[in-house]
C-alpha cells in the first residue's frame, strides 16, 4: 500500500523540489555586469606641409615633326640612270650627297649646242670690232661734222654684243640643266621615301620622294587657354621644356626650348600650341653615350617650365576633395580645412595660402572623417594616443 502511494506521488514530489530548487537559484543571483562599449578610433597616416617655391609646370604632348621637309622633284626629264644606295626609305645622307642621275646625253649635248653657238656670237663679234675700227679710219678725213653711227658701225657693234650675251644666256641654262640631271640632297637629313625607280622616265616635276632635315625637329604642343597664365610671358613663351618618350624598352627624355606660340586657339579642340624645338635630335653632331635619337614620328610627353611662385605646398591628387584637406592638429583632432587650388596636375594639386609648413595632413580618405574627429596617428607613441576613446554607453554583457 505504501509502494502504491509512494509511486502515485513520486511525480508531484519531483516538481516541487525543481521548484525549491528554481527558487534558491533565482534568490541568489548576480546582477549582468556592466562594462563600456569603446568606439575604435580611426588610425590615419599623415605628412607634414612643406611651403616650396615650385615653378608651376604644365603638362602636355606631341608628335616629333622635322622643322624643314622638302620634296624631291625633278627638274629635267629623262631616263634613271642611277640610284645611290643611300636613297632609300631611312637613309641618312649630307648636303650635297648625289642621289639619283637621269641620264645626261641629250642636255650633254645642248650644252655642247650652246658652247658653239656661244664662240660663234664671239667671233661675229671680235669681227664687228675690227670693221669698226676700219670705219673709224676711214671717217677720218671727213669734214662734215660727227660721223653717223652707222658709218662707224655701231648698231651692228651692238647687235654682235646682244648676241654674245644670248649665247652665253643659253650656255647658263644648257649647263644648270645638264648639273640638274644629278639629282643631289639639300640639306643633312634622312629620307622619308622614294616614289622611283631605276630605268625608270620621268618628266618635269616628278616626285623622287621626300627628305626631311635633321638638324632641327619641332613638336606642337597643345594647352588650355587658361593654362597659358602660369606661363613667364603669353606672348613670349620662352621657355624651357623636357620631353621624354619610351624607346627601345625604356624611359628617354630630351631637353628643348619652346620657341614660339601659333597665337590662335583651334577651332576644334579649343587649345592653344606651343612649338618646341630640339637641335640636332638624331645626335649627328654630338653623340653621348647611351642617348638615344630622337625619331621623327616618335610621340612623347611634354613638360613645359612655368613661372615660379613662393608659398605654394604640393600634396598628392588623391588626398584633395572638393578642395578640402584633413589637417590633423597636436591634440590628434582632425580638421576639415578649405585649400586654395592654384594648379592641378595628373598627380599632384597645388595649394598656395593656405597651409603652414610643420602641419600635418592626413593621407587617409577624408570622406570617413568629420570635422573634429578623433584619430590615432601612425608611429606617434604618446600617452594620450594610447589611451584615446570616445564617449561609451553601457550594454548588458550577458545574463547568468
Amino acid at each position: 500500500m505504501l509502494k502504491k502511494i509512494l509511486r502515485r506521488s513520486s511525480p508531484l514530489l519531483i516538481l516541487i523540489v525543481f521548484a525549491g530548487l528554481a527558487k534558491v537559484l533565482l534568490d541568489t543571483r548576480q546582477a549582468p555586469e556592466q562594462k563600456e562599449e569603446q568606439t575604435p578610433v580611426p588610425i590615419v597616416d599623415v605628412a607634414e606641409v612643406d611651403v616650396q617655391t615650385l615653378s608651376l609646370n604644365l603638362p602636355s604632348y606631341g608628335v616629333v615633326t622635322p622643322k624643314y621637309k622638302t620634296q624631291l622633284v625633278t627638274e629635267v626629264q629623262g631616263r634613271m640612270l642611277e640610284i645611290s644606295n643611300k636613297f632609300v626609305a631611312g637613309g641618312v645622307v649630307k648636303q650635297g650627297d648625289v642621289l639619283a642621275v637621269i641620264e645626261p646625253s641629250d642636255y650633254e649635248a645642248d650644252f655642247m649646242q650652246a658652247e658653239a653657238s656661244l664662240a660663234q656670237a664671239q667671233a661675229s663679234l671680235e669681227e664687228e670690232v675690227a670693221k669698226g675700227e676700219v670705219a673709224k679710219v676711214d671717217w677720218q678725213g671727213y669734214d662734215g661734222g660727227v660721223p653717223p653711227e652707222l658709218g662707224l658701225r655701231l648698231p651692228q657693234l651692238k647687235k654682235e654684243q646682244a648676241n654674245v650675251k644670248f649665247a652665253q644666256a643659253a650656255l647658263a641654262r644648257a649647263q644648270r640643266n645638264l648639273e640638274r640631271t644629278t639629282i643631289r640632297a639639300p640639306f643633312d637629313g634622312i629620307i622619308k621615301s622614294r616614289n622611283v625607280d631605276l630605268g625608270q622616265y620621268v618628266t618635269l616635276g616628278t616626285n623622287l620622294g621626300e627628305l626631311y632635315d635633321t638638324h632641327i625637329a619641332e613638336i606642337r604642343l597643345p594647352l588650355a587657354n587658361n593654362d597659358l597664365a602660369y606661363l613667364e610671358s603669353v606672348d613670349n613663351p620662352d621657355t624651357q621644356v623636357t620631353l621624354s618618350a619610351e624607346l627601345a624598352g625604356k624611359v628617354v627624355t630630351w631637353q628643348g626650348n619652346i620657341i614660339r606660340s601659333e597665337g590662335v586657339i583651334d577651332a576644334e579642340n579649343r587649345m592653344v600650341y606651343l612649338v618646341a624645338e630640339i637641335k640636332d635630335p638624331y645626335l649627328r653632331n654630338n653623340k653621348q653615350t647611351g642617348q638615344l635619337p630622337l625619331k621623327y614620328g616618335s610621340f612623347v610627353t611634354a613638360v613645359i617650365k612655368g613661372r615660379t611662385v613662393d608659398g605654394i605646398v604640393k600634396l598628392p591628387r588623391h588626398i584633395v576633395r572638393n578642395n578640402q584637406v584633413a589637417v590633423v592638429n597636436a591634440d590628434s583632432t582632425v580638421e576639415i580645412r578649405p585649400v586654395n587650388v592654384v594648379r592641378t596636375d595628373i598627380e599632384y594639386v597645388y595649394i598656395k595660402d593656405s597651409l603652414k609648413s610643420g602641419e600635418r595632413i592626413s593621407l587617409t580618405n577624408i570622406n570617413a572623417m568629420t570635422d573634429g574627429q578623433l584619430v590615432k596617428v601612425i608611429g606617434d607613441t604618446s600617452s594620450q594616443h594610447n589611451d584615446v576613446s570616445q564617449s561609451s554607453t553601457l550594454v548588458a554583457a550577458g545574463e547568468q
